[in-house]
């Protein structure tokens, strides 16, 4: 299965895009979000870390965290296009308001 963020990382790990590229590509994407609300107490937050892992999202951070846990991203590769990700995120939520 493709998807637009592992067709870019496959890109940068095959060298026909820049990491330059890569990242402003992700800053100018939209990123799905999970729906579920973040705890607000400590109960919560003790439930919540029971619970299984979220599913796989396609397209999303996941596509990212896969790569890098791969080593098809380098330490530096990973943290410029993370921020890029959280860039992109606080732009976004800065239109909504």
């Amino acid at each position: 299965m493709t998807n637009e963020v592992r067709s870019l990382l496959d890109a940068l790990h095959e060298g026909t895009m820049s990491l330059d590229e890569v990242a402003q590509r992700f800053k100018d994407r939209k990123w799905p979000r999970r729906s579920e609300p973040r705890p607000t107490t400590y109960r919560e937050a003790a439930a919540a870390e029971l619970r299984d892992p979220d599913p796989y999202l396609p397209g999303s951070y996941d596509d990212v965290v896969a790569a890098y846990d791969l080593g098809r991203l380098t330490d530096e590769q990973y943290a410029v296009l993370a921020a890029a990700i959280a860039d992109a995120q606080r732009s976004e939520d800065a239109t909504e308001r």
